[in-house]
């Protein structure tokens, strides 16, 4: 089920847009089936959890890190993702900048995009990303590479279009305003039930679980 259900996926999606499994507790074979139906990247929402597949996958894949980060985890958290898709506060960046200086590391961070303004979630409100931004440049050992963003829960996906929307368009202005000096280039939006929106709405990365795995 998993091969087929990721080859239908993958047909699915246009060139040039990357497919993370979302992995959250799914079990160590239920990844390595994903692996090798083609998936090249997994994401996970917890760095014990990621560490235990890690430990017996290791880099033939990607990893990313597509949950909320406590700060405590950084340091682990920096010897097992290749990417981090949720920074949302100078406090996480600053520790993480720490943590990969002491391995000379480089990390390539998404800003998480609070796009509906959700007081319940974290990310950085849409008025004040360009500040955050800003802010992120001065740390030497992190990299920004895009925008990420949830939405708030819908029944109906393309009730999520304008807050896929306007983080898209949050990504475009920064592309002109700095894509001569950063690698801006990623655009992570869309999980299972709201991907083809998502898509539609310009995002190169998806972060799909249930519809690889099935139910929980």
């Amino acid at each position: 089920m998993i091969k087929q259900n990721i080859e239908k996926i993958l047909n699915q999606l246009p060139e040039g847009v990357k497919l993370v499994a979302a992995a959250k507790e799914r079990t160590i074979d239920e990844v390595k089936e994903a692996v090798e139906a083609g998936v090249k990247a997994i994401g996970e929402n917890y760095v014990k959890e990621a560490q235990a597949k890690f430990n017996v996958i290791g880099n033939k894949v990607s990893w990313h890190l597509i949950g909320h980060l406590q700060k405590n985890k950084a340091k682990p958290a920096v010897r097992i993702f290749d990417l981090i898709e949720t920074l949302d506060s100078l406090a996480l960046a600053a520790v993480l900048d720490r943590e990969c200086g002491k391995i000379n590391k480089v990390m390539p961070v998404l800003i998480e995009v609070n796009s509906a303004a959700e007081e319940q979630k974290s990310g950085v409100l849409p008025q004040d990303v360009k500040e955050f931004l800003k802010q992120i440049l001065q740390f030497s050992n992190l990299t920004p590479r895009g925008l990420m963003t949830m939405g708030p829960w819908r029944d109906n996906p393309e009730d999520l279009r304008s807050y896929f929307r306007t983080t898209k368009e949050l990504f475009d202005a920064f592309k002109g305003e700095y894509g001569r000096k950063l690698e801006w280039q990623y655009l992570s939006m869309g999980m299972s039930d709201s991907y083809q929106v998502a898509v539609e709405e310009g995002a190169n990365i998806v972060r799909i679980g249930t519809a690889i795995f099935g139910s929980r």
